[in-house]
């Protein structure tokens, strides 16, 4: 064999050998994910909102992704029992966390001693769904028996100050946070009852433990039934699970406009390939009618990037941490 030749030959080896060299270098989580079943966190309780988002997300990446997926309710604090244990757990895309925007964007603006930052600890996958709360009152309720209308529940308001309630699922959450907001701006004084959840809140209400509440859209249903009256959304647009109720706006607050999302994140330093899989796979919900149609239950749908996603939670991080300064909400 001629010099030339050997040359060309040894350059070929040492090109293939070193391509071998890198492969064996990648991490395994490249080169195979998920190769064990998954984990999804839930801080509330089986049936809230983002269980039922939770458990919808983990039917698709079992069918997405071929490997079990497992929802556990580890439900306290406001999630911050559940969110604690994500931020805890290994970056390795196998525990993976579906919370709202109150463990994201206000929990620890209130909290005094909270386990996890949220920037810090975690990395966002994707914004399932958005959704406004609902003001609402139990028809039912010889308390409220004169209010069919938002004014109403402020005109009852001003007529007994202090002695009308509302329900919360818990110290520091939106619904918290959103009720404190109309109370200062329709300048009335209504007492905070807070629940373990948002389902215990709402069953609060419905046995006449409380006279109001900023619910979420599993009031719906009850709305639909008869049992609860919907006064107001508070988002900016009405809502068109229930478009015969009007925006707070509309109702003599103009640009009143809360909202919660429920989404999907992981702990921080989980390798992009992984955030990318994960979120590759849980934006083909909108394939899928059945999913779909459970998810525009609980609000809208929007499966977001993980930028987006990412920005979102920056932007109203700020915009409630001005509100809890205001509001001097702080809790131990």
């Amino acid at each position: 064999m001629s010099r030339p030749m050997r040359t060309v030959r040894r350059t070929l080896m040492s090109a293939a050998l070193a391509l071998l060299a890198a492969g064996a270098a990648v991490p395994a989580h490249a080169q195979a994910y998920p190769t064990k079943p998954i984990k999804i966190v839930v801080g509330f309780p089986a049936g809230s909102a983002t269980d039922v988002i939770a458990r919808v997300v983990a039917e698709h990446l079992r069918a997405k992704l071929g490997q079990p997926v497992i929802v556990e309710n580890r439900p306290g604090a406001n999630a911050v029992l559940g969110v604690s244990e994500v931020a805890r757990a290994p970056a390795d895309g196998y525990t993976i966390l579906a919370t709202n925007s109150s463990s994201m964007t206000a929990n620890h603006q209130i909290y005094k001693k909270i386990p996890y930052l949220p920037e810090r600890d975690f990395a966002p996958v994707t914004m399932v769904v958005s959704a406004p709360f609902i003001m609402t009152v139990n028809a039912a309720n010889e308390r409220t028996a004169s209010v069919n209308t938002l004014a109403d529940l402020v005109a009852l308001a001003k007529a007994k100050p202090g002695q009308l309630s509302y329900s919360s699922g818990g110290p520091g959450n939106l619904a918290h946070l959103g009720m404190e907001m109309f109370n200062n701006r329709a300048g009335i004084k209504t007492n905070h009852v807070p629940y373990k959840g948002g389902v215990a809140a709402q069953t609060g209400l419905l046995g006449k433990e409380v006279d109001t509440q900023m619910d979420t859209p599993t009031a719906a249903p009850h709305v639909r039934a008869g049992k609860l009256k919907a006064l107001a959304v508070t988002t900016a647009k009405r809502w068109p699970d229930l478009p015969e109720v009007p925006t707070l706006a509309e109702s003599g607050y103009p640009g009143f406009d809360v909202s919660f999302w429920l989404g999907i994140l992981v702990p921080a330093q989980t390798p992009p390939a992984i955030v990318q899989t994960l979120y590759n796979a849980i934006r083909t919900l909108r394939d899928d009618p059945n999913a779909m149609r459970t998810l525009q239950q609980q609000g809208t749908v929007e499966l977001t990037s993980p930028q987006d996603f990412a920005a979102r939670i920056r932007s109203e991080t700020t915009a409630w941490g001005e509100v809890i300064r205001r509001e001097n909400i702080q809790l131990d």
